[in-house]
């Protein structure tokens, strides 16, 4: 038996958010509760959020078999997250501001999904299991990670209505498919 703890901490540094959730939804944003932290003076963006992905497992072998138990965790880290109050003129510049980052959560929501089901649903070598994993991880975290980088590069960090609606439509998609793909690997 070995038993490996292994966390990865990916810090989005776009306009993005801590906390702690199931898989049920994702977290539902309010400036409020999670943009306690104190804006970047030089930044040009209105808002940040922080969001984290950890994960962690304990393996076993057993003939000639790796299962693994994993844990997996997203958070928005409320200390470093923040909004340049003095920048939010009306509640339309504040209600599209908020739905912007709302869509780098519901990003992460879909890390969440997709890591959760993609490493488990893995048959990994005894003797390699380790890179395997964290090659995999390592891999889904870039995607995620340019899927955040493309969402405000199109949405021109949500000033672009247009695009916005674009991407609130492939969010919606994305977490459609992946509960869908969740529902089926958990019926095999």
């Amino acid at each position: 038996m070995k038993n490996l703890a292994l966390f990865i901490l990916i810090a989005i540094s776009l306009p993005l958010i801590s906390f702690k959730q199931d898989f049920a939804e994702p977290v539902q944003l309010n400036f409020e509760t999670y943009f306690k932290g104190k804006p970047g003076e030089n930044s040009p963006y209105f808002a940040l959020t922080v969001l984290t992905w950890k994960y962690s497992y304990e393996s076993t072998t057993y003939r000639n078999r790796v299962v693994i138990n994993l844990k997996n965790e997203i958070s928005i880290d409320k200390s470093r997250s923040w909004v340049k109050w003095d920048k939010i003129k009306n509640e339309e510049i504040k209600a599209n501001l908020l739905h912007h980052e709302q869509g780098h959560v519901n990003i992460h929501y879909i890390l969440q999904l997709e890591s959760d089901r993609v490493l488990k649903n893995r048959n990994y070598s005894v003797k390699n299991f380790k890179n395997q994993i964290s090659d995999l991880a390592n891999q889904i975290s870039k995607y995620y990670d340019t899927m955040q980088r493309n969402y405000d590069e199109e949405t021109e960090h949500g000033s672009n209505h247009k695009m916005q609606a674009r991407w609130d439509k492939i969010i919606e998609d994305k977490i459609t498919e992946a509960k869908a793909a969740t529902l089926a690997d958990s019926r095999k």
